[in-house]
């Protein structure tokens, strides 16, 4: 049988024409609503904390910061330059770290020198604006001894030493 009505030729006329409205929905309302659900905002800017105790070396600086608010943030960009008199200088130039912690250990830099920082949040929706700039201080070179200049007697010694460093030293501690 199936095959005899596969054999058949059907006519599939419709008796009747369909009436359909031409109708256009506007969805934009709807479309804004669904991107602000998806949308994240950009960040805010972060805040750079001042420089913590033990946080320097002679050559490296730990910065941290932190964000006031709950946003999504993918990683920040922190930003360090030399603080100098001097203008436009090969010491000058910025340097730019893309990090995910709240926190950088910065290596590779002058002893007993100044530097600035300042950070940026970024995710998908963009870059915030940038912390205020904070100056981190490298711990000061240790000073070479005058080993000809030492003078001594029964009650008393004479110890001399230069320091390598170009900004001047706060103080120094003689330990016996």
């Amino acid at each position: 049988r199936l095959e005899e009505f596969l054999k058949k030729e059907v006519d599939l006329e419709l008796s009747t024409l369909p009436d359909f409205e031409e109708r256009v929905i506007d969805v934009s309302e709807v479309e804004q609503l669904m991107n602000s659900i998806n949308a994240i905002a950009a960040p805010c800017a972060p805040v750079i904390n001042p420089q913590a105790p033990n946080a320097a070396t002679g050559t490296s600086l730990r910065v941290c910061w932190g964000l006031f608010s709950d946003d999504t943030v993918e990683c920040y960009q922190l930003c360090y330059r030399p603080v100098s008199n001097e203008r436009h200088s090969d010491e000058q130039a910025e340097h730019t770290l893309k990090v995910k912690e709240t926190y950088c250990t910065i290596t590779d830099l002058l002893p007993n020198t100044q530097y600035e920082f300042w950070v940026s949040a970024l995710n998908a929706s963009g870059v915030s604006p940038p912390s205020e700039r904070a100056v981190y201080v490298t711990a000061p070179s240790p000073p070479t001894i005058k080993n000809k200049k030492i003078r001594s007697c029964e009650n008393a010694a004479l110890v001399c030493w230069e320091s390598s460093d170009i900004n001047p030293v706060d103080s120094y501690t003689v330990e016996l």
